[in-house]
This record gives C-alpha cells, sequence and structure tokens, in this order.
C-alpha cells in the first residue's frame, strides 16, 4: 500500500514511517523542511514539500496515494490562542484530506487524546471531549470519523498524554523540559492523578494495524501503562536530573494545567482483543530511567 503521512519526521511520525516501511508499505510524507526531506528520503521514504496548512499540497498527497495517516498537530501550548490555532489548522487539513477520498473506500488513519471519564479507565466506546482547551480536536474526529457513511475508512487512534521513546517525548517529557528549566520537579496538586502511556514504537504498530484492519468509523486505544501516577513520573525525572520533586500550581503548565491536573487511566483491552495489538517495548517510568542530566 503506498501511504501518504503528515507529521512523518516526529517522534511518533518517525516510528510510523519506519513500521510502514518495515512492513512491505510505500510511503509519501509531507515535508516541511529541506531537513525534513532529506530525513524521510533516508529513512527509505518519498517526501512532498509543503505545511500543514497548505490543503491543495494534502489534497494531493492523497490523491496519489492508497491510504493516508494524519500525525501533524502544531506544539505551541503557549497561550489559549496558540492551541486554538493549531487545531483549527488541523482540522482544516483533516477536512480536506476527507474530502479527496470521499468515495474511495480508502483509510485514513487520524489521531486523537484518550477521553477521561471520572471514576474509572476510559475504554474505546466513550466518547471523546469536545470542550476544553483541545476540545476542537475532538469535534474534528468526531467529524472524520462520519466519513464512514461516504465511502472512506477512516479510524481513529487514540494516543495516551505521554508517547514516549528514550525517555523523551509526550506530557511527561514536557515535565522534563519544565524542570529543567525551573530547578524543580513538579507535578500538579497531590499527583496522585494517573496519566496512561505508550512507547512510541508500539503505538507505531498500532497505526499500521488500523491502516490494514480497521472496519470504517472505529476507535482504538494505544495504550500500554493504564495509568502512571503523575507524582511517580515526576520523582524518576527528579532523581534523574538530580532535582527536588514537589507540587507545583497548576498555573505552571499554562493552557493545559487543567489537563495536566485531571485524572484520566485509559484501558486498551478491546484494542488489544480485536487487532491483536501487544505492546513490547519498556513501559513509561522504565523509559524515563534513560533521562541524561
Amino acid at each position: 500500500m503506498r501511504v501518504f503521512v503528515t507529521g512523518g519526521t516526529g517522534l511518533i511520525g518517525s516510528a510510523v514511517v519506519a513500521e510502514l516501511l518495515g512492513n512491505g508499505h510505500t510511503v509519501l510524507a509531507l515535508a516541511r523542511s529541506d531537513a525534513s526531506a532529506q530525513a524521510l528520503e533516508a529513512a527509505g521514504a518519498a517526501s512532498l514539500r509543503g505545511a500543514l496548512a497548505d490543503l491543495d499540497t494534502l489534497r494531493a498527497g492523497a490523491a496519489q496515494s492508497d491510504g493516508v495517516i494524519h500525525l501533524a498537530f502544531g506544539h505551541d501550548f503557549s497561550s489559549p490562542d496558540a492551541v486554538a490555532k493549531s487545531v483549527a489548522e488541523e482540522g482544516a487539513a483533516l477536512a480536506a484530506l476527507g474530502e479527496e477520498l470521499v468515495g474511495s473506500d480508502r483509510p485514513l488513519v487520524t489521531v486523537s487524546g484518550t477521553p477521561a471519564v471520572p471514576g474509572r479507565a476510559s475504554t474505546e466506546a466513550d466518547p471523546l471531549m469536545t470542550e476544553g482547551p483541545v476540545g476542537g480536536r475532538g469535534r474534528t474526529v468526531t467529524s472524520v470519523l462520519g466519513l464512514a457513511s461516504r465511502g472512506v475508512r477512516s479510524t481513529a487512534v487514540r494516543l495516551p498524554r505521554t508517547v514516549h521513546n528514550q525517555g523523551s517525548g509526550g506530557f511527561a517529557g514536557l515535565l522534563t523540559d519544565i524542570a529543567r528549566r525551573t530547578g524543580v520537579s513538579g507535578y500538579p496538586g497531590d499527583g496522585a492523578q494517573r496519566w496512561p502511556a505508550v512507547h512510541a514504537l508500539d503505538a507505531a504498530v498500532l497505526f499500521r494495524l488500523a491502516l490494514e484492519q480497521a472496519e470504517a468509523g472505529t476507535s482504538w486505544h494505544a495504550v500500554a501503562d493504564e495509568g502512571d501516577q503523575v507524582r511517580d513520573i515526576a520523582a524518576v525525572i527528579g532523581r534523574r536530573l538530580g532535582l527536588p520533586v514537589e507540587s507545583v500550581s497548576a498555573e505552571t503548565y499554562g493552557p493545559l494545567g487543567p489537563i495536566f491536573a485531571a485524572d484520566q487511566p485509559s484501558s486498551s483491552a478491546y484494542t488489544r482483543q480485536a487487532l491483536g495489538w501487544e505492546p513490547k517495548h519498556p513501559g513509561l517510568l522504565e523509559d524515563l530511567e534513560t533521562i541524561q542530566p
């Protein structure tokens, strides 16, 4: 299968590109820069120059492919306006990709976060969050899944708050970056809230399985660790960096503060059973042990 990938040089995207190529697919990936194009071509993929805002380029990439995996997202979390801009940009991009695939029965695999459900681990059957700082992403993914009625094999892989590899990535990576900057390995509240996690290489396998097997309109959970307590995450970061570990204000995390403070464990039991997905790489706490001072 010839697969068009957006976000193919990021932590997750580079793993997905390698997983696809290693399993007999060919890859055409969006590249925003010469450096990204060179990295993709070195990995064995073809590149298509353009940005996520270049809708005609996205349509062209989808038109010449047998399926699409969308991973690109702006990661400027410095202000509510910056987050809203990234959400809107992604919404327009997915609308363009979806329209190009209407009536083709080709797969469109997009990405979202696992939902938070009070008092229990969320499952694949739970609806996405459509309010809050990134609620617009939930509304966009709901629209993408609705394309199932228009001849698109659209599916969503829901990623946990931390997708990690060699101690970096996701919310835990942000905790590490903030710890380095402030001199404190902090956590919001009492730190008892739980975050799900997955290794990037395991997540990549699920994206491939969804592309190859998933039925239209379905959602899947790329969750290996159902929920690590944030204070345990902060403790490993603090020990690796030689920094004190303590509770800090949720405002420390800017517009993501409310999300950082939420308890949000998640299950992948159905995904494992239905698609035969089985995570094999280190869990988050073990992976964080690779952080260098």
